[in-house]
């Protein structure tokens, strides 16, 4: 009863001298102060974007369905499922998760129990054999005095959250990646198509010319001409049949198949859905779940410092066991057989050759380059909301304009051949209206894909699911 009194002393002591010992270190981070160093972070922030005119609102979730192409719902709701990155991702979550039970863990006190038994025999001598039994409990625990554990706890609870919003962010970024990767694949099939096209209209213009050329009404330079277009125009179709395929491969790992240019994609590209409400600069910073994740970094580094400033202050471990020994099993249990130790430990560290000071400067390092890192993040999705909303805007002016050329150029090429056929002009101006009509149109079809891929780019910036 005389060390249990002690034990309880030393114990009522240390944690009476709390509060005096308290006022050496920082108060703990709260939300308030982290807000606060977070919203220093954002200066200049406008109440509109630059770019957008009256596309003020909420931003709408669901952008896939919006496309109405189930094709492509599948291939996204696929790739969700079984891309090896986002798989990897989800356990990365797990782990982090598990990290935060274990930093948990000291604030809770640790109880073991042991039993064994040994025999001892002599093989010749007058020493009897011997047997021994124990069991014993014991108990330990470290009181959070200064709220250390329970920061580090926060720290990597925190560091946990950010793996998750990360996660959440790679998702909508894979959603938004199979997305463009389809419209490329379906770009490149409707590029075979413009290179077909135009190699059936060389096909016809060959043969006209060799009819004329037989008929005395055109040169073999002529005929030259049309076989280089001809052959010119067959290696374009080749090339474009390539990147389709390789469209489809680049389109399949993404969903996680076997890259075997095998999987199916719509004929046509979709009609462009209606621009999504732009809505503000200051709801972005709340919604994306890439800058959540980088605020909650911020919060992490945070607790992490204040783990690392009050680890110089005194620790405080106490400790308890019970159990006994005994030759005989029916003694186990007798209390005369039966020892209590308790224990309690106040240590301090007076000399660590500068390590702490090196780990405080570590931290509070960390917790700046956090806070750059989450203005970075910010400032990057600003950048990116300004520049699709302004891209969509130059891209559409930029289709209206190919359309035309490309109807005009068409015009063009059937006077062209009229005027050859009547003998009005020489093949090259046909030849050469027919490599402006393959380019207009080209370029049409790309102007077209990119349009969707930045509609899609611009719903990823702004934040908004594909669910």
């Amino acid at each position: 009863m005389r060390t249990l009194g002690k034990f309880i002393l030393m114990s009522t002591l240390a944690l009476s001298g709390c509060e005096t010992l308290a006022k050496l270190r920082p108060e703990m981070t709260q939300s308030s102060d982290i807000d606060a160093a977070l919203q220093s972070q954002m200066r200049d922030m406008p109440n509109s974007w630059q770019s957008a005119q009256m596309r003020i609102g909420d931003v709408e979730i669901g952008w896939i369905a919006q496309l109405g192409d189930p094709v492509l719902s599948n291939l996204v709701a696929e790739a969700i499922a079984h891309n090896r990155d986002l798989l990897a991702a989800a356990a990365n979550i797990e782990q982090a998760y598990a990290l935060a039970r274990q930093a948990g863990v000291p604030l809770k006190p640790i109880i073991g129990a042991s039993s064994g038994a040994d025999r001892t025999m002599f093989l010749d001598g007058p020493i009897p054999d011997t047997s021994a039994l124990n069991w014993g409990v014991s108990a330990s625990w470290e009181p959070d005095i200064w709220g250390r554990l329970k920061a580090s706890e926060q720290s990597a609870y925190n560091s946990a959250l950010a793996a998750e919003a990360d996660y959440i962010y790679a998702q909508h970024s894979m959603a938004a990646a199979v997305a463009q990767t389809y419209f490329t694949a379906i770009e490149a099939r409707l590029q075979i198509d413009v290179s077909q096209k135009s190699l059936n209209t060389l096909s016809e213009t060959d043969r006209i010319v060799d009819v004329q050329y037989l008929e005395g009404y055109a040169m073999a330079q002529d005929v030259a001409l049309s076989e280089s277009d001809l052959a010119a125009r067959r290696a374009d179709v080749a090339i474009a049949e390539g990147r389709y395929r390789q469209s489809l491969r680049t389109l399949e790992l993404l969903i996680g198949r076997y890259p075997a240019a095998e999987v199916d994609v719509a004929t046509r590209l979709p009609a462009l859905p209606p621009l999504p409400p732009a809505d503000t600069p200051a709801t972005l910073v709340q919604r994306r779940p890439d800058i959540r994740a980088s605020a909650l970094n911020v919060a992490s580094a945070y607790y992490n410092q204040d783990q690392v400033k009050v680890s110089r202050l005194p620790s405080l471990s106490l400790s308890a066991s019970t159990g006994s020994s005994s030759s005989q099993f029916i003694d186990l249990l007798n209390p005369k057989q039966i020892f209590i130790n308790l224990a309690g430990d106040l240590s301090y560290l007076i000399f660590d050759g500068g390590l702490q000071s090196a780990q405080l400067d570590e931290a509070d390092a960390g917790r700046r380059a956090a806070l750059h890192s989450y203005a970075g993040t910010v400032l990057t999705a600003l950048e990116e909301v300004e520049t699709s909303l302004d891209q969509i805007q130059v891209l559409q002016l930029q289709a209206e304009a190919l359309e035309s050329s490309a109807s005009e150029a068409n015009r063009a090429l059937r006077i062209a051949r009229i005027r050859y056929n009547e003998g009005e002009s020489d093949i090259l101006d046909t030849l050469n209206i027919e490599a402006r009509v393959v380019s207009a149109e080209s370029s049409l079809v790309s102007a077209r894909r990119a349009i969707l891929s930045e509609w899609v780019a611009l719903n990823l910036a702004l934040g908004g699911s594909w669910e």
